[in-house]
């Protein structure tokens, strides 16, 4: 019988897919449980069918700081419940690649015998092995790297994953979505540049987040909207190549075997790039605030949005001339 263990990954859908290779190796050696927000049930039978998903949506994840840290407002029944049942579980060992005390006050509470983890702000009171931090520039997915060898688990260099070859449908599939409005390049940019690439002959699908569908139809431009992570899978898998803003829509392109082409702006590429190998990213403007989560320090955010058309569209040309010519 294998032993139990508890992976945590609480925050977004990137997140969860730059995990992906630490999950499908745990399961060769553990019977793996998996918390993480409700949409990981949507990725579980594609990327890690062998894994057990938990869905919680934690409130401090919440990208709004006034939510994240009121307390009245946690939902303590709900964890209340969730603890006992992940503690009736028995792990044997529990894991989680992100420095947040949270992760390890919770693996403690749940009652697993070894818990590992990157402490902060003395959480290593609650870890039974404290991990040494990768470099602070190195990417996140060497921190799942760093767990899975303290676990007896090997993990592929980045420029081995989501490598599979496949047949590429001719078409670049363009999201103009992310998580937070800090990391969309400006909707008329985007225009502009579809508007470049039809004029090479390249077949353009747009797709876009809720708030961005009316402007798109109402420039005649037919965008899907998917409401769902499957929904989205299944319309990547109809295209060739992903350009789009740093958020979970390319990160899961890439674990659909797309190359991609990610406009960074506030987020630092070092840490979040696509972990396709054959992925580019584009740096925004320099900025001494650099990498910025929830908001910007300046009436307007010049890293991503003072980045022009004529600035990338020699690196976006020769990016899709490549893979689908």
């Amino acid at each position: 019988m294998k032993p139990r263990l508890l992976v945590l990954e609480l925050w977004g859908l990137g997140d969860l897919v730059i995990a992906t290779p630490f999950l499908r190796a745990a399961t060769e050696k553990y019977d793996v449980t998996l918390l993480a927000k409700p949409f990981a049930t949507e990725l579980r039978p594609r990327l890690w069918p062998n894994v057990e998903v938990v869905p919680f949506t934690a409130t401090w994840t919440a990208f709004a700081f006034g939510a994240k840290y009121n307390l009245l407002r946690w939902p303590w029944l709900e964890m209340h419940r969730l603890r006992c049942a992940l503690r009736a579980k028995k792990f044997d060992c529990a894991v989680s690649a992100r420095w947040d005390p949270r992760n390890h006050f919770l693996m403690k509470t749940v009652g697993a015998r070894e818990r590992l983890g990157f402490s902060r702000l003395k959480s290593q009171r609650y870890l039974t092995r404290d991990l040494a931090r990768p470099d602070p520039l190195a990417h996140r997915y060497e921190y799942w790297r760093t767990a899975s060898a303290a676990l007896g688990l090997t993990l592929p260099p980045r420029g081995e994953i989501f490598a599979a070859p496949r047949a590429l449908p001719p078409v670049v599939f363009v999201h103009t979505g992310a998580r937070l409005p800090l990391r969309v390049w400006p909707l008329e940019n985007y225009s502009e540049l579809i508007a470049r690439l039809r004029q090479k002959k390249f077949t353009v699908q747009v797709a876009c987040d809720a708030d961005q569908l009316d402007w798109w139809r109402a420039r005649g431009e037919n965008a899907l909207c998917p409401r769902s992570v499957t929904e989205l899978m299944g319309q990547l898998d109809q295209a060739g190549v992903f350009l789009g803003n740093d958020s979970g829509p390319g990160h899961l392109a890439s674990a659909c075997g797309l190359p991609t082409f990610t406009l960074f702006g506030p987020q630092l590429h070092e840490w979040f790039a696509p972990l396709h190998p054959a992925s580019e990213i584009f740096e925004g403007r320099a900025c001494p605030y650099k990498p910025c989560s929830d908001y910007c320090r300046f009436a307007d955010p010049f890293c991503l949005r003072g980045v022009s058309v004529a600035d990338v569209w020699p690196r976006i040309e020769t990016f899709v001339q490549k893979h689908l010519k």
